[in-house]
Protein backbone atom coordinates (compact mmCIF):
# COMPACT_ATOMS: atom_id res chain seq x y z
CA UNK A 1 0.00 0.00 0.00
CA UNK A 2 1.05 3.72 -0.22
CA UNK A 3 2.37 4.88 2.73
CA UNK A 4 -0.21 6.66 4.86
CA UNK A 5 1.79 9.54 5.35
CA UNK A 6 2.45 12.23 2.54
CA UNK A 7 5.65 12.48 1.06
CA UNK A 8 7.07 9.78 4.05
CA UNK A 9 10.69 8.31 3.06
CA UNK A 10 9.72 4.66 2.72
CA UNK A 11 7.40 1.94 0.90
CA UNK A 12 5.03 -0.09 2.17
CA UNK A 13 4.41 -4.09 0.49
CA UNK A 14 1.64 -6.08 1.26
CA UNK A 15 0.46 -4.21 4.47
CA UNK A 16 -2.86 -3.97 3.45
CA UNK A 17 -4.23 -6.94 4.24
CA UNK A 18 -1.35 -9.45 5.83
CA UNK A 19 -1.16 -13.02 4.99
CA UNK A 20 0.90 -13.93 7.64
CA UNK A 21 2.19 -13.43 11.22
CA UNK A 22 6.03 -12.34 10.07
CA UNK A 23 6.55 -8.71 9.60
CA UNK A 24 9.93 -7.89 7.53
CA UNK A 25 11.50 -4.24 8.51
CA UNK A 26 14.64 -2.79 6.92
CA UNK A 27 16.04 0.47 8.00
CA UNK A 28 19.42 0.66 6.84
CA UNK A 29 18.85 0.43 3.29
CA UNK A 30 18.00 3.02 1.87
CA UNK A 31 20.09 4.80 -1.36
CA UNK A 32 17.92 7.96 -1.82
CA UNK A 33 20.42 10.89 -0.92
CA UNK A 34 18.80 14.20 -0.21
CA UNK A 35 20.23 17.22 -2.06
CA UNK A 36 20.16 19.37 1.62
CA UNK A 37 22.48 16.01 2.56
CA UNK A 38 24.81 16.39 -0.36
CA UNK A 39 25.42 20.18 0.33
CA UNK A 40 26.60 19.73 3.84
CA UNK A 41 29.10 16.86 3.35
CA UNK A 42 32.76 17.36 4.15
CA UNK A 43 33.60 14.12 2.94
CA UNK A 44 32.89 12.40 -0.50
CA UNK A 45 29.36 11.13 -0.80
CA UNK A 46 30.95 7.25 -1.27
CA UNK A 47 32.40 8.00 2.24
CA UNK A 48 29.06 8.06 3.80
CA UNK A 49 27.92 5.26 1.55
CA UNK A 50 29.75 2.67 4.41
CA UNK A 51 26.86 3.82 6.92
CA UNK A 52 24.53 1.63 4.46
CA UNK A 53 23.19 -1.70 5.24
CA UNK A 54 24.61 -2.41 1.33
CA UNK A 55 21.66 -3.76 -0.85
CA UNK A 56 20.52 -5.51 2.28
CA UNK A 57 16.77 -3.99 0.69
CA UNK A 58 17.55 -6.16 -2.24
CA UNK A 59 17.75 -9.27 -0.08
CA UNK A 60 14.56 -8.56 1.26
CA UNK A 61 12.36 -7.76 -1.20
CA UNK A 62 14.06 -10.86 -3.12
CA UNK A 63 12.91 -13.00 -0.23
CA UNK A 64 9.73 -12.13 0.89
CA UNK A 65 6.64 -14.11 -0.57
CA UNK A 66 3.69 -11.73 0.54
CA UNK A 67 4.36 -10.65 4.20
CA UNK A 68 4.29 -7.18 5.05
CA UNK A 69 7.45 -5.37 4.46
CA UNK A 70 8.84 -1.86 5.16
CA UNK A 71 11.74 0.02 3.57
CA UNK A 72 13.65 2.81 4.28
CA UNK A 73 14.54 4.92 1.02
CA UNK A 74 16.25 7.59 2.57
CA UNK A 75 20.05 6.91 4.05
CA UNK A 76 21.34 6.50 7.42
CA UNK A 77 22.98 9.17 6.91
CA UNK A 78 19.83 11.25 6.66
CA UNK A 79 18.42 9.85 9.61
CA UNK A 80 18.84 6.20 11.56
CA UNK A 81 16.00 4.48 12.23
CA UNK A 82 17.33 1.93 14.71
CA UNK A 83 18.38 5.03 17.59
CA UNK A 84 15.74 6.31 19.61
CA UNK A 85 14.94 9.81 18.60
CA UNK A 86 16.13 11.29 21.72
CA UNK A 87 20.26 10.07 20.78
CA UNK A 88 20.46 14.04 18.99
CA UNK A 89 24.17 14.60 18.81
CA UNK A 90 24.95 18.12 20.41
CA UNK A 91 28.31 18.21 18.33
CA UNK A 92 26.39 18.28 14.96
CA UNK A 93 23.09 19.32 16.52
CA UNK A 94 21.99 22.78 17.68
CA UNK A 95 18.92 21.43 19.09
CA UNK A 96 20.09 18.81 21.38
CA UNK A 97 20.36 18.70 24.71
CA UNK A 98 24.30 19.27 26.04
CA UNK A 99 23.98 18.18 29.19
CA UNK A 100 25.09 14.48 30.87
CA UNK A 101 26.91 12.40 28.03
CA UNK A 102 24.39 11.09 26.37
CA UNK A 103 24.15 7.16 25.37
CA UNK A 104 27.62 5.16 24.08
CA UNK A 105 26.08 5.19 20.54
CA UNK A 106 26.04 9.01 20.58
CA UNK A 107 29.53 9.22 22.13
CA UNK A 108 30.75 7.18 19.27
CA UNK A 109 29.35 9.43 16.80
CA UNK A 110 26.58 7.21 15.67
CA UNK A 111 23.16 8.84 17.07
CA UNK A 112 20.65 9.88 15.79
CA UNK A 113 22.40 11.43 12.55
CA UNK A 114 25.73 9.75 12.13
CA UNK A 115 28.33 12.37 12.56
CA UNK A 116 31.60 10.04 12.27
CA UNK A 117 32.55 7.11 9.96
CA UNK A 118 35.61 5.04 10.44
CA UNK A 119 38.41 5.63 8.11
CA UNK A 120 37.20 9.41 7.23
CA UNK A 121 36.34 11.23 10.50
CA UNK A 122 33.69 13.47 10.63
CA UNK A 123 31.12 13.73 8.12
CA UNK A 124 29.82 17.10 7.89
CA UNK A 125 31.01 20.52 7.40
CA UNK A 126 28.55 22.47 9.59
CA UNK A 127 25.96 21.67 12.07
CA UNK A 128 22.31 21.24 11.61
CA UNK A 129 19.80 23.56 12.76
CA UNK A 130 17.34 22.45 15.89
CA UNK A 131 14.48 23.09 13.02
CA UNK A 132 16.05 20.77 10.73
CA UNK A 133 16.27 17.73 12.96
CA UNK A 134 12.77 18.14 14.08
CA UNK A 135 11.52 18.61 10.46
CA UNK A 136 12.94 15.11 9.73
CA UNK A 137 12.21 13.29 13.05
CA UNK A 138 8.59 14.39 11.80
CA UNK A 139 9.04 13.51 8.06
CA UNK A 140 11.22 10.07 8.36
CA UNK A 141 11.50 8.75 11.70
CA UNK A 142 7.69 9.00 13.42
CA UNK A 143 6.06 7.77 10.14
CA UNK A 144 8.23 4.62 9.81
CA UNK A 145 7.69 3.70 13.39
CA UNK A 146 4.22 4.51 13.36
CA UNK A 147 3.66 2.70 10.29
CA UNK A 148 5.54 -0.41 11.62
CA UNK A 149 3.70 -0.32 14.55
CA UNK A 150 0.27 -0.30 13.23
CA UNK A 151 1.27 -3.34 11.02
CA UNK A 152 2.30 -5.13 13.44
CA UNK A 153 -0.71 -4.63 15.49
CA UNK A 154 -2.89 -5.28 12.19
CA UNK A 155 -0.86 -8.88 12.11
CA UNK A 156 -0.99 -9.41 15.60
CA UNK A 157 -5.02 -8.78 15.82
CA UNK A 158 -5.21 -11.28 13.05
CA UNK A 159 -3.09 -13.98 13.87
CA UNK A 160 -2.68 -13.85 17.47
CA UNK A 161 0.87 -12.86 17.35
CA UNK A 162 3.45 -10.99 15.07
CA UNK A 163 6.86 -11.57 14.58
CA UNK A 164 9.01 -8.55 13.22
CA UNK A 165 12.30 -9.61 11.57
CA UNK A 166 14.49 -6.50 11.56
CA UNK A 167 16.66 -6.88 8.44
CA UNK A 168 20.27 -5.64 8.51
CA UNK A 169 23.92 -6.40 7.13
CA UNK A 170 26.96 -5.82 8.83
CA UNK A 171 30.85 -5.77 7.84
CA UNK A 172 32.70 -9.57 8.40
CA UNK A 173 33.82 -10.05 11.94
CA UNK A 174 36.42 -11.69 10.84
CA UNK A 175 37.92 -14.80 8.48
CA UNK A 176 34.83 -16.67 7.43
CA UNK A 177 36.11 -19.97 8.95
CA UNK A 178 36.16 -18.60 12.45
CA UNK A 179 33.72 -15.66 12.96
CA UNK A 180 30.20 -15.73 12.85
CA UNK A 181 28.29 -14.52 9.93
CA UNK A 182 25.14 -14.18 11.23
CA UNK A 183 24.10 -12.46 14.71
CA UNK A 184 20.41 -12.52 16.34
CA UNK A 185 19.72 -9.78 18.28
CA UNK A 186 16.99 -10.15 20.91
CA UNK A 187 18.36 -7.49 23.64
CA UNK A 188 19.23 -10.65 25.51
CA UNK A 189 15.72 -12.24 25.18
CA UNK A 190 13.90 -8.81 25.98
CA UNK A 191 12.56 -8.70 22.81
CA UNK A 192 11.26 -12.10 21.51
CA UNK A 193 10.45 -15.67 22.89
CA UNK A 194 13.52 -17.94 22.74
CA UNK A 195 11.09 -20.40 20.68
CA UNK A 196 11.53 -17.65 17.71
CA UNK A 197 15.53 -17.43 18.29
CA UNK A 198 15.84 -21.24 18.22
CA UNK A 199 13.99 -21.32 14.83
CA UNK A 200 16.24 -18.40 13.46
CA UNK A 201 19.45 -20.18 14.83
CA UNK A 202 18.45 -23.85 13.61
CA UNK A 203 17.53 -22.68 9.98
CA UNK A 204 20.85 -21.14 10.05
CA UNK A 205 23.30 -23.37 11.13
CA UNK A 206 21.39 -25.96 9.54
CA UNK A 207 22.46 -23.93 6.08
CA UNK A 208 26.32 -24.27 7.21
CA UNK A 209 26.87 -20.96 8.60
CA UNK A 210 27.96 -19.85 11.78
CA UNK A 211 25.69 -17.80 14.48
CA UNK A 212 25.60 -16.13 17.30
CA UNK A 213 23.35 -13.84 19.31
CA UNK A 214 23.66 -10.49 20.28
CA UNK A 215 27.68 -9.96 20.15
CA UNK A 216 28.26 -7.95 18.56
CA UNK A 217 24.90 -6.89 17.91
CA UNK A 218 22.15 -6.86 20.13
CA UNK A 219 19.76 -5.29 18.61
CA UNK A 220 18.93 -1.27 18.03
CA UNK A 221 15.95 1.03 19.00
CA UNK A 222 13.28 -1.09 15.82
CA UNK A 223 13.52 -4.14 18.02
CA UNK A 224 13.61 -2.46 21.82
CA UNK A 225 10.46 -0.01 20.35
CA UNK A 226 8.66 -3.02 18.86
CA UNK A 227 9.13 -6.11 20.86
CA UNK A 228 6.65 -6.35 23.71
CA UNK A 229 6.33 -10.45 24.29
CA UNK A 230 3.77 -10.38 26.99
CA UNK A 231 1.35 -8.51 23.95
CA UNK A 232 2.52 -11.27 21.39
CA UNK A 233 4.67 -9.08 19.61
CA UNK A 234 8.31 -10.70 19.37
CA UNK A 235 11.03 -8.69 17.66
CA UNK A 236 14.51 -10.37 16.35
CA UNK A 237 17.38 -8.40 15.03
CA UNK A 238 19.07 -10.20 12.30
CA UNK A 239 22.69 -8.93 10.92
CA UNK A 240 24.08 -10.75 7.88
CA UNK A 241 27.40 -10.90 6.91
CA UNK A 242 27.59 -8.77 3.52
CA UNK A 243 30.38 -11.09 2.13
CA UNK A 244 27.44 -13.44 2.06
CA UNK A 245 25.88 -11.63 -0.03
CA UNK A 246 28.27 -8.94 -1.99
CA UNK A 247 30.89 -9.02 -3.99
CA UNK A 248 34.76 -8.93 -3.00
CA UNK A 249 34.02 -5.35 -2.97
CA UNK A 250 31.34 -5.54 -0.63
CA UNK A 251 29.48 -3.33 -3.66
CA UNK A 252 27.55 -5.22 -5.80
CA UNK A 253 25.94 -8.53 -5.33
CA UNK A 254 27.98 -11.22 -5.23
CA UNK A 255 28.24 -15.15 -6.23
CA UNK A 256 26.48 -16.05 -2.55
CA UNK A 257 23.13 -13.46 -2.96
CA UNK A 258 20.79 -16.21 -4.25
CA UNK A 259 21.85 -18.33 -1.60
CA UNK A 260 21.64 -15.66 1.13
CA UNK A 261 17.54 -14.88 -0.03
CA UNK A 262 17.17 -18.42 0.04
CA UNK A 263 18.35 -18.61 3.88
CA UNK A 264 16.28 -15.28 4.76
CA UNK A 265 13.25 -16.98 3.20
CA UNK A 266 14.01 -20.37 5.19
CA UNK A 267 14.10 -17.80 8.35
CA UNK A 268 10.96 -16.67 7.49
CA UNK A 269 9.94 -19.90 6.95
CA UNK A 270 10.55 -20.65 10.50
CA UNK A 271 9.21 -17.83 11.96
CA UNK A 272 5.75 -18.36 10.48
CA UNK A 273 5.74 -22.26 11.44
CA UNK A 274 6.95 -21.26 14.89
CA UNK A 275 4.03 -18.20 15.13
CA UNK A 276 1.10 -20.52 13.70
CA UNK A 277 2.25 -23.44 15.82
CA UNK A 278 3.62 -25.51 12.54
CA UNK A 279 6.66 -28.32 12.99
CA UNK A 280 9.94 -27.02 11.22
CA UNK A 281 9.35 -26.71 7.46
CA UNK A 282 12.54 -29.18 5.94
CA UNK A 283 12.58 -26.43 3.09
CA UNK A 284 10.86 -23.04 2.13
CA UNK A 285 11.62 -22.11 -1.71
Amino acid sequence: MASPFPGASYECLGTDSPNGPVVISVPHGGRDYPPALLEALRVPLSAIMGLEDRLIDLIGHAARNDEPMIVQTRPRAWIDLNRDEAERDPLIDLGARASGRGSSKVRSGLGLVPRRIGGHGDIWARRFTDAEMVARIASDHRPYHATLSACLAAVRARFGVAVLLDLHSMPPLGAADSYPRVVIGDRHGATAGMRFVRRVDATVRAAGIAVTRNAPYAGGHVVERHGDTRRGIHAIQLELDRSLYLDTALEAPGPGFDATVLLVRRIIAALTAEALGQPLPLAAE
